[in-house]
């Protein structure tokens, strides 16, 4: 996997860029099926805001179901969990963002208005979080159904995104703050939070 010189540019300049589609309708669908049975079979739990002694759960601010997802050779989601690995390669070089490991996580917004409100993903001068990819798994989306991920790049206008299948956005995580509009449909993402070479 490579970057566009396009995605450089662009991740440099203003701090995201989006792919249309990233596995393929084929690739994509099985994932996504893989993922609605996860849900389905009640593996997802509310996620919460803040870390350790702070951690709680807030619905005001955040009203996703989430779980995080391992290697799981010769599985959709194992297929797709290698992807991203592949896309940190890429970043790494293409970029040179000298990224190491990342996690992977699954977040199910049901519904009835669930969002999350306008956050960033990492705090400047942290060892931490340093690029974030978000990967959509909802065939059919509507405008209707709302759930767009509205992007604040620096110095620009808001950019939406809308959660269609296959699509993939990448934003740098220290600089970009985002929010997920309310959802008016059961909405699947994935999102990888790769961090610096040098993170524990």
């Amino acid at each position: 996997m490579e970057l566009t010189d396009d995605e450089v540019e662009a991740l440099g300049t203003r701090g995201y860029f989006l792919r249309a589609a990233f596995l393929g309708e084929a690739r994509a669908r099985a994932v996504r099926d893989e993922a609605l049975a996860r849900v389905d079979a009640g593996g997802l739990r509310p996620a919460g805001i803040r870390r350790g002694a702070d951690h709680a759960r807030d619905t005001t601010v955040r009203g996703d179901l989430i779980d995080w997802v391992r290697p799981e050779p010769g599985t959709p989601l194992g297929a797709l969990w290698d992807a991203f690995r592949e896309l940190g390669e890429a970043l790494s070089s293409g970029a040179y963002l000298g990224l190491g490991r990342f996690d992977l996580q699954l977040a199910c917004y049901p519904g009835g208005g669930a969002h999350y409100a306008r956050h960033r993903d990492a705090f400047p001068g942290q060892s931490n979080r340093r690029v974030t990819a978000i990967w959509y798994a909802n065939a059919g989306w509507a405008s209707a159904h709302g759930g767009v991920l509205r992007l604040y790049p620096e110095d620009t206008a808001p950019v939406d995104v809308e959660p269609s299948l296959d699509r993939l956005v990448v934003f740098l995580s220290e600089q970009v703050e985002h929010e997920v509009l309310p959802a008016f449909a059961p909405r699947l993402a994935l999102t990888a939070w790769y961090y610096g070479r040098d993170a524990g």
